[in-house]
């Protein structure tokens, strides 16, 4: 280790302890002293671990944390980013924290920015990468869904030995040829039809001819059993399949992979997804299936802001990031699953790190919100004009709708909505702010 590695590391873990000490956070900004230190930091912190890098739109921060706990099943050291800090700086903030075990392997298992994975490669040679899915997402950042994949490309290119554990279902993923090893997870849980998607979906058009592709089935937006009549492109072979979905409910999952049944005490079938990625990565690495059901049926899991719960005065408050159309559509379909009465409340930011555009929340479906047994709905954050906006246009009464600029002022009246149950669609930084506010009134341990 060089004399600046050393100072940058030591100038780290101070700028991290006096945060967590005095100031109960700091994911982030340690990482930043300590690259501008020394900007070549990751390559000494990163040099003893098997690394994977889970990255992709949607879906990260969960498949990362399921990932970890099916990987410590057989792994006595996983080393993660728990609260979804995927930038440069957050990613050394995580090395510097982390005291690397003795003997065996150490393992990272780390959540990346699509943008900053290149930040991560050129220092780093992971092991694996694991590909998500890519939808149209914060434009003013990534533009439309090919630039997001080259980006992530970019970073790939310095890491070709690497194998590539990538969602089947999403045909980006197979438009490009890669030297890497790639291993395909997906769904084939339905009988062979004949469709194609949605008009106004994104990435449907044959990397090869550019003719429309067509599916089998779709399991939703533009994931599925795909092909292309025109020149015979299609969906690759699947080395991990889902198989059967026997139950779906905002709060439960349960379904077969590979003929093996699991239970995911998560709603929503985009977070069935995030689990058969966690299971894809745990058979790569070696772990028993009966280990990988144990880890994933644990109803303990609670991912920081993504439908983590938390009891408001004997409210049952779930809140839920959204941050694109893709997402937010699967969202609205998970709480539509809903048999009790319940209260929407939707918090808008439009902060760097949400996307500065919210011209996204017009793809979302809202007009399903008011088919569901919701008997109040609240709007607030920086923007809550235009999910107020939005929510009216979509049928909402003026008389169901409580508004608030202060966030303070929407959490304190969290506790007057008529329904025990309350589901809160927030963007990240209103997600974190929320929390915050939670942390500062005793309902939560700590905040950021």
């Amino acid at each position: 280790m060089s004399f600046k590695s050393s100072i940058a590391k030591m100038a780290g873990k101070s700028s991290y302890w006096f945060l967590h000490t005095f100031r109960s956070g700091g994911s982030s900004l340690p990482g930043k002293i300590t690259t501008k230190i020394d900007p070549t930091i990751l390559k000494d912190l990163g040099k003893d671990y098997d690394v994977i890098v889970i990255t992709g739109t949607n879906g990260k921060t969960l498949t990362t944390a399921l990932t970890v706990k099916v990987l410590r099943q057989k792994f006595d050291h996983v080393l993660t980013n728990p609260t979804g800090s995927n930038m440069e700086q957050g990613i050394v903030t995580t090395f510097l924290t982390d005291h690397k075990s003795k003997k065996g392997k150490n393992i990272a298992i780390l959540e990346v920015d699509e943008a900053n994975v290149i930040k991560v490669t050129q220092y780093i040679k992971p092991l694996a990468f694991v590909f998500t899915n890519i939808f149209r997402d914060q434009m003013d950042r990534y533009g439309e869904i090919y630039t997001t994949y080259r980006k992530i490309l970019d970073g790939v290119k310095l890491a070709p030995e690497a194998t590539i554990i990538a969602n089947g279902d999403m045909p980006i993923f197979n438009s490009v040829d890669l030297p890497n090893p790639v291993v395909y997870y997906g769904f084939n849980n339905q009988p062979d039809g004949e469709m194609k998607a949605d008009p106004n979906t994104d990435g449907v058009v044959c990397p090869r001819c550019e003719h429309i592709i067509h599916y089998k089935f779709i399991s939703y937006s533009n994931q599925g059993k795909y092909y292309c009549p025109n020149c015979g492109w299609e969906r690759p072979e699947l080395t991990y399949q889902l198989t059967q979905i026997t139950k779906l409910t905002p709060n439960l999952s349960k379904f077969f992979i590979d003929a093996s049944n699991f239970t995911l005490h998560i709603g929503g079938l985009y977070n069935v997804y995030n689990a058969l990625a966690a299971y894809s990565v745990g058979k790569f690495m070696g772990v028993p299936t009966s280990s990988i059901q144990k880890a994933l049926n644990d109803p303990d899991e609670r991912v920081f802001g993504r439908q983590e719960q938390i009891n408001v005065d004997g409210k049952e408050i779930t809140i839920v990031l959204v941050k694109n159309p893709v997402g937010l559509n699967q969202v609205i379909d998970m709480v539509g699953t809903e048999s009790e009465p319940f209260s929407f409340v939707g918090l808008l930011n439009a902060n760097y790190a949400d996307g500065i555009d919210t011209s996204w929340i017009w793809d979302g479906n809202f007009e399903k919100l008011t088919q569901m047994p919701i008997q109040q709905y609240m709007t607030g954050g920086e923007r809550y004009k235009d999910i107020t906006f939005r929510l009216k246009v979509a049928g909402v009464e003026d008389n169901q709708l409580w508004t608030y600029d202060n966030l303070k002022d929407a959490v304190s009246n969290i506790k007057n909505l008529p329904t025990k149950r309350v589901y809160v669609f927030a963007t990240y930084t209103a997600m974190l702010q929320l929390r915050k506010q939670l942390a500062t009134e005793g309902y939560i341990k700590e905040g950021i």
